[in-house]
């Protein structure tokens, strides 16, 4: 990972103490918080970021959009909803205090968590509007990519040869976690992988300043990101994330994993052992988390992921690339004509037949309910099915002869 570890400075250890105040002996502390204001720079997505996925969530676009990236792959989102009229672009400004909506939040979130009323107040009064995440919010939906074009974005060389080397470098934790899993290591790489190019493009926009945006100015989402804006404030207790250097996507991912903060608050764990989870630097806390991530929301150990398959095109025309719920069995689909390419599934295993559309034909695939859970990472397909092509390449990868691969 390359960006800062957002770990409090010295001198933010006032607005901490201030948020902990009704955890620790507050006597003496001062009424204002005297943290700078935040500048206007140091928030723009980098061009390259052409690593992120396409789905309703919280943290990824279509590879070619970085903006489409932050609303779209980290867990937990909420529903999608029409986007306001268009924004007309300025600088970053800072927010009124005074505004009603501002005033009820911090009441709200003082009377349900016990955060310290001075601690919110100077926290939140350092949050800068950013039109330009508004305008990536506002954006008209891109065209859905036929899944050959998609597949491509992801399944390039640089990925799969940085993936894989990424894999040869973390291989001892993978192997530790996958065996207390069940969560192939293969997985694990491949969403790091897909999410942040393997922790080394994770977003510049300071997370308080991408919750505050759309919390209070974009209203077809503000109920989920103003939770998710009081979330962040108590991760920043619980975890000593510095809440003014904390960057990560326009919608307020972090780290390598991408987490949104009421997945890192529920999902992440302490891979290391150091009593703390930090996504932001801590690669045992990473992978374990994602790993967790998966297991939380059903991975089965050993159980099948997807399967190639033929259908003829007059079921092929019925399905819903939107639908993720395995509504069909293996044998149901049998029944149906569909042919897979493999034998050895159980009869009553539950299945999604899922339209895979091929450069020049119409095709198919079947998830099982592994394939659904890599969907709750991302509430896509498509982007199941990238992850799961990308961990198939690394481990094709990984298992070729050292010489080989560097000639590649």
């Amino acid at each position: 990972m390359t960006h800062s570890p957002a770990r409090l400075a010295p001198g933010r250890l006032l607005l901490l103490a201030l948020l902990l105040c009704p955890l620790v002996s507050c006597g003496g502390l001062p009424t204002q918080a005297t943290v700078p204001a935040a500048k206007a720079g140091n928030n723009s997505e980098p061009g390259s970021k052409a690593t992120a996925t396409q789905g309703p969530g919280s943290t990824a676009p279509a590879p070619a959009a970085s903006a489409a990236s932050a609303a779209a792959a980290a867990p937990a989102a909420a529903p999608v909803v029409a986007a306001p009229p268009a924004v007309v672009l300025g600088p970053p400004t800072a927010f009124d205090m005074d505004r009603p909506e501002i005033r009820t939040f911090i009441d709200d979130v003082v009377g349900r968590t016990g955060l310290e009323r001075q601690g919110v107040i100077a926290v939140l009064s350092q949050g800068m509007r950013q039109p330009r995440i508004l305008e990536a919010m506002s954006r008209p939906a891109e065209r859905v990519s036929p899944w050959w074009q998609y597949r491509a974005r992801f399944l390039t060389e640089q990925r799969i040869r940085e993936g894989a080397q990424f894999w040869r470098e973390h291989r001892q934790r993978l192997e530790a976690i996958e065996a207390q899993t069940g969560v192939p290591a293969a997985y694990i790489v491949s969403i790091i992988g897909v999410e942040t190019f393997y922790g080394r493009i994770t977003g510049s926009f300071r997370v308080l300043d991408a919750l505050m945006t759309l919390g209070f100015d974009y209203p077809p989402r503000a109920e989920f990101f103003r939770g998710e804006l009081e979330q962040f404030l108590l991760l920043a207790r619980e975890e000593a994330v510095d809440p003014l250097a904390a960057l990560g996507s326009y919608a307020g991912a972090m780290g390598a994993p991408q987490f949104i903060p009421s997945s890192y608050r529920r999902f992440a764990v302490d891979g290391g052992g150091d009593g703390s989870r930090n996504l932001f630097r801590d690669w045992d806390d990473v992978v374990a988390s994602v790993a967790n991530y998966f297991k939380v929301h059903g991975w089965q150990r050993g159980a099948p992921v997807l399967a190639e398959a033929q259908a003829d095109p007059e079921l092929m025309a019925t399905l819903d690339p939107r639908n993720l719920t395995p509504n069909a069995t293996v044998a149901s689909l049998q029944s149906r004509g569909v042919r897979l390419d493999r034998d050895d599934l159980p009869a009553g295993l539950p299945a999604l037949l899922m339209p895979a559309e091929l450069e020049n034909q119409p095709n198919v695939r079947v998830g099982f309910p592994n394939f659904v859970v890599i969907t709750r990472y991302n509430r896509s397909i498509r982007y199941a099915m990238a992850v799961h092509d990308l961990a198939q390449a690394l481990t094709t990868r990984l298992a070729e002869p050292v010489a080989t691969v560097a000639a590649q």
